[in-house]
């Protein structure tokens, strides 16, 4: 389904959508070569017709009446120039297109796979291949050894694709009842962006090279399916949009699952950090979200890079029911009620909030359509993604303004303060290292155990971490191949390949065991380095029972080496033996009957049994033989002794086949038992490659260990700088550094005034970084920091309206702003940038000025407040053990001012030096013009608005000095103090 489509509803047929006129035809591309469709197309099914919109029940009906009035001789059926028939695969796609509307199928067809109709359209178009009319659909077709290439394709183009398999082979067909009738065929997958797991969509792997492995296969990012659900019920005294939330995240391409419930306001500031977080490559939604949701969600979509659209599916509301939740759950997780752990499990499941229940039970009807909702029997492991006592509030606003994931230019990831501290060498270890960078701790005994565990890679001259480290370079996405085999969805070479990894980095952790017992200190590496040879000890098992080489080649038949556990593929095996044992003994005949003693079988083109005969001897070929080719030399031969056993041995194999597939998913089930001990150590070994990952960001020169305490609201930066500017402007331009001194019991505010582009939000924006890499465990950009455990980050900067949301650019300050009031604590980091200027002066100081002093009085959080208002800088006066008022430091360079002064009436822009220094006082101008100078403003208006400026400038002087003297005057009580200050107006009127 194309992004942002909506599944074709039921009352309009397929067919419809899928018959082109004869004779018309449509290329797309290079030619994919004449498609397979074998003799499958030749039978005459039914009549053609051009009606808009009939269901298959009534094309049939039709088909009938057509025939037994028209009375048409199965000749005229047969017309191929006419093309006026469905042939029977054409109906055997109907049927299936029928129940999967919104798929685009692939149909195996011989060695191709085809696409039909809409279908064939939609590919030749994204796929860049050959499109024509066949019959009466258009088609086209891909070779079978590229259906991964082209499926994945489709998929990141946001579609969903069914792949649909013959289910009979050649051989047992021939030998069955129906040899004559079409190869029954079924839908074995169905690929979405966030369901991309099998066999189809991953290449053969190069086990001999697991670094191609991991440029091929591995998809880095985060592949979540997130489910939203709203309960409007459930609010007393709500006000209007407001409503209570349930969301579920599953990621069935690495088995987590994420869940979370909270009451969002009209803004739906809380879903947006939620879904900004996640990044979801495909949303699961009810059909009647509401306006709100609905505007969100179309504002994010809209973002999204134009090929990597976030994919919408949706269900009808009757699933995201309560009553219909409770029951689908119930019976889901029923298999397990017979045992204790059943009722453990939907206990669990019943303790989650209703929106969660109906977001969960979406979720199990959607993923039963791919055969992944496995992942969903194992409760315990679902994780609630916000807990306010674990990590640090950082919402969507924060997360975009901060550039945490992604940059705000290209929202690619360079640029953010993902991209300064990811140098993990694993896939599984940048998932975990995003989720640390997103949920910074609130404990400082887990901050601390971080830092110990990067300050002992950083010193330590143990051997260990060398070794570990290079095993870590080779590594493929051992996280999502354990979940492909846990779906049993996986080939031979990729568990080859997983499990042949584990039990090597179990032999070498084991060999390390000593020295990591005497070497490693720090606990959090001692206790994952220790315990992942434990956990990968049943891996090894499973490894002895496949024979290397069937593996790679993914050969089946030969997979396992001892039999002894599977007797149903020894008896298949020693029947097929049995078989050629004849055939070979029937050789001595053979040579009897054509005098050559020395006569052999021979193998061409894949026929086997072959007897080969000079031409000059053909007069002593018997007669019954059958002759199957012949060249210029000779002709070939099977005897009917050798037809009958060859087309029985052929039967015997091609069931081999699909024994030993049937043993290999027993095989899988059983590896299966092991899954969640396995996961358990690549989670381990993902907290070592992210501690690996900090040490190197640590050895980047300057950087130093954070204080973290649980006590005291402070944060106290020594020369500090901006983690990401500090490396984009590399060694040749060095960041200048700043110091910071806030804390709870003393200076909590720093006023920030000065001038346009003189570091002001780069400052801030500073301050925050170094306070989230402080609770990740990371070293920070400073020559010392201490930072007391701050429970949320909370922003507001940029001037940006939003048009899907329907809200102008001071009513999405005024919105963040609020939020920013309803979540702060005293513990709260607040930035405020320029607050109260997207409306009028007087508005915007007073709205400015009467915030910032409730955060002062009432919050009492640490705050950085940047404004142009030189009015809010009087808070100092009134607070001013609390208080203090900084800028950027400037200099105004004053003779290039003078000389480019002409007339005395005429004024021009000052020229200001930035020097990017945090310093103590209030900046009396903003110096706007200087902005408009560097952005080649036109001269003329630049010079018109320094006049404009100066006359606006005297006009507010004299103003302020007639206060004064007002307010000077209405105190004096002596009629000769009167007298003289009547004197002194006089004299300066003069």
């Amino acid at each position: 389904m194309p992004r942002g489509r909506e599944p074709r509803g039921p009352g309009q047929s397929v067919l419809s959508k899928f018959f082109r006129p004869v004779g018309s035809l449509r290329v797309a591309g290079s030619s994919a070569g004449s498609e397979a469709s074998g003799g499958e197309g030749l039978q005459a099914a039914a009549p053609h017709t051009e009606q808009s919109c009939f269901s298959l029940n009534q094309f049939s009906a039709s088909c009938k009446s057509f025939e037994g009035s028209q009375n048409i001789s199965n000749t005229n059926l047969l017309n191929k120039r006419t093309k006026s028939i469905y042939t029977p695969l054409e109906l055997q796609f109907i049927e299936m297109k029928e129940q999967y509307k919104d798929a685009i199928l692939c149909v195996e067809c011989g060695y191709k796979y085809r696409f039909f109709g809409e279908d064939a359209e939609i590919a030749a178009k994204e796929l860049n291949i050959y499109c024509h009319q066949d019959h009466n659909f258009m088609t086209a077709s891909i070779p079978t050894h590229r259906l991964f290439v082209h499926v994945r394709r489709l998929v990141a183009k946001g579609y969903k694709v069914g792949v649909v398999k013959q289910m009979e082979t050649a051989a047992l067909k021939a030998a069955g009842e129906n040899k004559s009738s079409l190869f029954t065929r079924k839908l074995t997958a169905l690929y979405t962006k966030s369901t991309l797991i099998g066999e189809d969509v991953n290449p053969l792997l190069k086990l001999d090279d697991p670094v191609d492995v991991e440029e091929i296969t591995a998809d880095v990012s985060d592949n979540y399916l997130l489910c939203i659900c709203e309960n409007k019920e459930s609010l007393r005294d709500k006000k209007k949009g407001d409503v209570v939330i349930g969301i579920m995240a599953v990621q069935p391409s690495t088995g987590e699952v994420v869940f979370d419930s909270f009451q969002d306001s009209s803004s739906r500031l809380e879903l947006e950090s939620r879904v900004l977080r996640l990044q979801p490559v495909e949303l699961l939604l009810p059909s009647d979200l509401s306006d709100q949701s609905e505007r969100l969600i179309s504002s994010i979509t809209s973002v999204s890079l134009q090929d990597d659209r976030i994919r919408i599916e949706r269900m009808e509301s009757i699933y995201f029911e309560y009553s219909h939740a409770f029951q689908l759950i119930t019976d889901f997780y029923a298999r397990g009620m017979l045992d204790t752990t059943g009722s453990q499990q939907l206990s669990i499941i019943l303790n989650l909030d209703k929106p969660v229940i109906c977001s969960l039970a979406a979720v199990i009807m959607y993923l039963k359509e791919f055969n992944l909702e496995k992942i969903l029997y194992n409760p315990s492991n679902f994780k609630q993604l916000s807990s306010e006592a674990e990590y640090m509030t950082i919402n969507g606003t924060t997360l975009k303004n901060l550039e945490i994931l992604q940059n705000q230019t290209d929202m690619k990831t360079k640029g953010s303060l993902l991209w300064v501290l990811d140098h993990t060498k694993t896939s599984f270890g940048r998932r975990k290292l995003k989720k640390w960078v997103t949920q910074p701790l609130m404990k400082s005994s887990e901050i601390n155990a971080r830092l110990d565990a990067v300050s002992e890679i950083l010193l330590s001259e143990s051997s260990v971490f060398g070794h570990i480290q290079n095993h870590l370079c080779k590594m493929p996405d051992i996280e999502r191949g354990l979940c492909s085999i846990y779906h049993k969805k996986c080939s031979t070479q990729e568990f080859f390949l997983i499990v042949s990894t584990l039990s090597r980095l179990e032999t070498e952790l084991q060999a390390l065991f000593p020295a990591i017992r005497c070497q490693v200190k720090a606990p959090l590496l001692q206790m994952a380095l220790l315990e992942i040879p434990e956990l990968l000890c049943p891996v090894k098992q499973y490894l002895k029972i496949l024979n290397e080489e069937a593996a790679k080649t993914g050969d089946k038949t030969q997979l396992f080496k001892d039999l002894t556990d599977f007797p149903t593929i020894r008896k298949q095996k020693d029947d097929i033996q049995k078989v050629i044992s004849q055939i070979q003994f029937h050789l001595q005949e053979i040579r009897q009957m054509i005098k050559n003693p020395h006569a052999e079988y021979v193998t061409v083109s894949g026929q086997e049994f072959l007897i080969e005969v000079k031409n000059s001897l053909l007069s002593s070929v018997p007669s019954d033989w059958v002759k199957v080719g012949s060249t210029k030399a000779v002709s070939r031969f099977h005897s009917p002794f050798i037809v009958e056993n060859y087309r029985h041995l052929n039967q015997l194999r091609e069931q081999l086949v699909l024994d030993c597939n049937a043993e290999w998913l027993n095989f899988l089930d059983h590896f299966s038992e092991y899954y969640h001990s396995v996961l358990k150590a690549v989670s381990h070994l993902a907290t070592v490659d992210c501690i690996f990952s900090l040490a190197k960001v640590a050895k980047q020169g300057a950087y130093c260990r954070p204080v973290v305490q649980d006590k005291g609201e402070k944060i106290i930066i020594k020369n500090g700088r901006h983690p990401v500017i500090d490396i984009l402007l590399g060694e040749q331009d060095q960041y200048v550094p700043n110091s910071t001194n806030l804390s709870g019991d003393k200076e909590r505010v720093m006023i920030i005034t000065g001038p346009n582009m003189g570091g002001k939000s780069s400052y801030i924006k500073q301050v925050a970084l170094i306070t989230i890499m402080a609770q990740i465990g990371s070293y920070v950009p400073a020559e010392e920091s201490t930072v007391g455990v701050v429970d949320g980050i909370f922003t507001r900067m940029g001037a940006a309206d939003n048009i899907y949301k329907g809200r102008s650019t001071f009513m999405e300050e005024l919105t963040d702003t609020a939020e920013i009031i309803r979540k702060a604590t005293s513990s709260s980091l607040v930035i405020l940038d320029e607050l109260g200027r997207g409306t009028s002066t007087h508005d915007g100081i007073a709205i400015a000025y009467a915030t910032l002093e409730h955060f002062i009085r009432d919050v009492k959080s640490l705050t950085l407040f940047v404004t142009h208002y030189p009015s809010v800088c009087d808070l100092e006066k009134i607070y001013p053990e609390q208080v203090g008022n900084y800028h950027m430091a400037f200099l105004v360079n004053e003779e290039e001012s003078e000389q480019q002064k002409g007339s005395e009436d005429e004024e021009n822009p000052e020229f200001i030096t930035f020097l990017y220094q945090i310093t103590r006082g209030v900046a009396a101008r903003s110096y706007g013009l200087n902005v408009a100078k560097l952005a080649d403003v036109p001269e003329e208006i630049l010079k018109k608005a320094a006049h404009k400026s100066k006359e606006l400038e005297g006009l507010v002087n004299m103003k302020r000095k007639r206060l004064k003297s007002f307010a000077r005057i209405w105190n004096i009580n002596d009629s000769q103090e009167l007298q003289k200050w009547n004197s002194v107006c006089e004299t300066g009127d003069e």
